[in-house]
């Protein structure tokens, strides 16, 4: 069974993810989000953004967004254990899906926290 990780902004939890892809030499995790709710949008971020002084790269017509570090961007397993990294990010657009990015996670933790995305990287042969 595939673990699922809640994402919490601040306080409030805004989704969930598997952090379905990785790139385990960088300790990067992402993940498609599975919002809680529809006001999780680009509006949204980009309010967020603004009113925090967080940086962002936009398409207004697109709605898509990529913000820089969320400091306030937390992400926890089930036991409630925090997946800390050097930096989160959301990217995404309305039309399509949001990703949250975890980069920067350091080692031995990511090897014992991702062990299917470890393991996946190395049986290929590309290290």
């Amino acid at each position: 069974m595939d673990k699922i990780y809640d994402i919490l902004l601040g306080n409030t939890k805004i989704g969930t993810t598997g952090f379905e892809n990785a790139d385990p030499p960088m300790g990067v995790v992402l993940g498609k989000i599975s919002f809680i709710a529809d006001i999780f949008d680009y509006s949204f971020f980009r309010d967020y953004c603004v009113n925090n002084d967080i940086g962002f790269q936009e398409d207004n017509v697109l709605k898509l967004i990529a913000t820089n570090e969320v400091p306030d961007l937390h992400v926890f397993d089930v036991s409630g254990l925090e997946i800390k990294g050097l930096a989160a990010t959301i990217s995404g657009m309305d039309d399509d899906e949001y990703l949250i990015t975890v980069e920067g996670i350091p080692y031995p933790f990511y090897e014992e926290e991702f062990p299917h995305h470890f393991k996946a990287y190395f049986k290929t042969g590309t290290n």
